[in-house]
């Protein structure tokens, strides 16, 4: 393999489920524990602080306890021969404890904590949970690095600049139908490959030549992985 082309990875919630990580829409997902507006809003956030800083605690735990899993690990590996580059709507730090090297964040990361007040003062969380009273170096409390409902998605204007370098345009884990993030895959170049890796029935995504492995993150990728390798 003479040159190293570029792969755009776009990653959902199938991709940490293997790993253990509740998704928020499935059957006995988080969503069905707990409503939107009360712990993943603006308005909750003003409203009743400790909650949501303790359903974020609680998520924060569960991924620190889980692993990467075997599709983590492909796509990091994938790394030897291509140029990889991640975008993740996942909240979790998996691709990186992977391996892989470049990741993009659309919707936050758990174990980051930011000012309520200067969002560009983030920092590493070192233990599983913010408390009322941990506050930023200006003297506001911590919130957890996530984009809530609501608010901007500021990395989308970065995901949609690499979307358009994709020579390989792959989407694993999640549907093609929940905008904006979906609409990533329509940024990529008209004469990229394009795949998904997911094991859902999504006939109405309107993408031209794309190939559909239905089976679920691991499974798909590992096939993925020897036509890729085939190039």
């Amino acid at each position: 393999m003479s040159s190293r082309k570029k792969i755009i990875v776009f990653t959902g919630a199938g991709m940490s489920a293997e790993s253990g990580i509740k998704t928020f829409r499935d059957s006995g997902g988080m969503w069905e524990e707990f409503k939107i507006e009360d712990v993943a809003t603006p308005e909750a956030w003003v409203r009743n602080q400790e909650l949501v800083l303790d359903f974020y605690n609680q998520r924060r735990k569960q991924v620190m306890e889980a692993q990467p899993n075997e599709g983590h690990k492909i796509l990091a590996g994938l790394e030897k021969y291509f140029d990889v580059q991640i975008i993740t709507q996942n909240i979790d730090d998996l691709h990186e404890r992977a391996g892989s090297k470049k990741v993009l964040h659309l919707h936050g990361e758990i174990m980051k904590a930011r000012s309520s007040t200067d969002p560009e003062l983030i920092y590493l969380l070192r233990k599983a949970e913010i408390k009322k009273g941990d506050k930023c170096e200006k003297g506001s409390q911590l919130r957890p690095h996530i984009v809530w409902f609501g608010e901007m998605v500021p990395e989308m204007d970065n995901a949609i600049d690499l979307a358009a370098q994709a020579e390989i345009f792959i989407t694993v884990g999640t549907s093609l139908v929940v905008y904006p993030a979906a609409g990533l895959i329509h940024y990529a170049p008209e004469k990229s490959l394009k795949y998904l890796v997911d094991p859902g029935n999504f006939e109405s995504t309107q993408v031209t030549g794309l190939k559909h492995f239905r089976q679920k993150a691991s499974e798909g990728l590992r096939l993925l992985q020897k036509e890729l390798l085939s190039l």
